[in-house]
């Protein structure tokens, strides 16, 4: 396979999404979104992405002119309508007042509405965390889990991410877990790959265990801690969809295949200033709980951050992959 430099694949990324409509603005917030990606790792939320991005740009699932806009619905709280573009643009724009608002207060909130598939939620919080706040953050999916004792999709996947600032431009620590045992972006990878997926990942149609990926997109992703994923996915659709004005993960259009229009899905961010809520000793704190970690006990985001040192001269991209994006841009 071979290296492509991270300013390669973002041009890339950048190229083939402006030629298939988006806005320059649209377009570079997500390419830089899909090289951090490739950079640490997240090949699913990489090029392997980039089709989809593309065939949505076409179908009108995204629209790649769309002008998120900001406003303060109250004094600490932030919202940004991302009028069915992509979602990378919005949270920029959100992102450029969120942190002063929060230092200004203590804590302040901002709300993503009329949004699309947000990538890897890690991405965005630690782009907070680096600015010395910390970040809680929520995005709500089309459904694909069932209810515990169902069969029927009733939640999305429905990541959530908490980042921790290191007190020195940087993250402590990033959390970033779906509500199912596995992202279903996962499931796809294996999918066009035409490789089995571990038991115990999804169900097929009629609630029956699968290892067959084609099987697990037609069913229901598994929810992980059983019933306790399903919580955890039921508590990011009111953060995500209900409190920021998003559509549900019912009714939200599949983030893959060009059916139906725009998703309208939601994020939601949290950011608190640890300082004066803390009383001053954050930093020292978290540094009791992070001691723990030693060995091979590796603090959340470690391997991101580890896989970075290794991608400085570029990241190994499969021919086929390659030959796709270059033929899209």
């Amino acid at each position: 396979m071979p290296i492509v430099s991270l300013e390669r694949i973002e041009g890339l990324a950048f190229a083939a999404l402006t030629k298939h409509g988006a806005s320059e603005a649209q377009a570079r917030a997500l390419a830089t979104g899909i090289a951090a990606a490739e950079r640490d790792g997240l090949v699913s939320h990489g090029l392997m992405y980039l089709p989809t991005y593309c065939e949505h740009l076409t179908c009108g699932k995204v629209v790649g002119a769309a002008e998120p806009v900001l406003s303060q619905a109250a004094p600490g709280a932030l919202v940004v309508d991302a009028g069915n573009g992509f979602a990378h643009a919005a949270i920029d724009l959100g992102f450029s007042r969120l942190p002063d608002l929060a230092r200004a207060q203590g804590v302040a909130c901002l709300a993503v509405r009329n949004s699309y598939n947000c990538g890897a939620l890690g991405y965005h919080t630690e782009r907070l965390a680096r600015s010395g706040v910390l970040a809680l953050g929520f995005t709500n999916a089309p459904a694909s889990i069932a209810p515990w004792g169902g069969s029927k999709p009733a939640l999305g996947t429905n990541p959530w991410s908490l980042a921790a600032p290191d007190g020195a431009g940087g993250a402590r620590f990033v959390i970033d877990q779906s509500a199912s045992v596995v992202a279903k972006s996962e499931v796809m990878k294996r999918a066009r790959a035409g490789d089995p997926i571990p038991a115990g990942w999804a169900f097929d149609a009629s609630g029956a265990p699968t290892t067959d990926p084609a099987e697990a997109l037609k069913g229901t992703m598994a929810p992980a801690g059983g019933y306790k994923g399903v919580g955890a996915a039921l508590m990011v659709e009111m953060f995500a969809a209900c409190l920021a004005g998003a559509n549900p993960g019912l009714v939200a259009s599949p983030f893959s295949g060009p059916a139906g229009g725009p998703p309208g899905t939601g994020q939601f961010f949290l950011a608190f200033d640890p300082g004066p809520i803390s009383g001053g000793g954050f930093a020292s704190r978290l540094e009791i709980v992070a001691a723990a970690f030693t060995g091979g006990a590796h603090l959340p985001g470690a391997r991101k951050f580890a896989a970075r040192e290794n991608t400085r001269a570029g990241v190994n991209v499969d021919d086929a992959t390659l030959a796709k994006v270059e033929a899209l841009a």
